[in-house]
């Protein structure tokens, strides 16, 4: 148990480090105009292929992975 205990820190920053380059890598298809509430048309709808698809179920991944390791060290602790 505290083999556990000590290695969750730093499972939880590569994990964090891993997160925030997997939503910093992924694309946006909305500007400046529609981050501040401008409409661009919006109608246009694309399928995630390849390594954007890739790219989004890594970060559902390693984000639930993140969450269960937080509540984990909560509980040790």
């Amino acid at each position: 148990m505290t083999f556990i205990a000590n290695t969750l820190p730093y499972i939880q920053i590569i994990l964090s480090i891993v997160l925030v380059a997997a939503i910093l890598l992924q694309q946006s298809s909305s500007g400046v105009g529609g981050a501040l509430g401008g409409g661009d048309g919006g109608g246009l709808y694309s399928t995630r292929r390849g390594f954007e698809k890739f790219l989004f179920i890594l970060t559902i991944v390693v984000s639930i992975i993140f969450v269960a390791s937080s509540f984990a060290a909560i509980f040790i602790n």
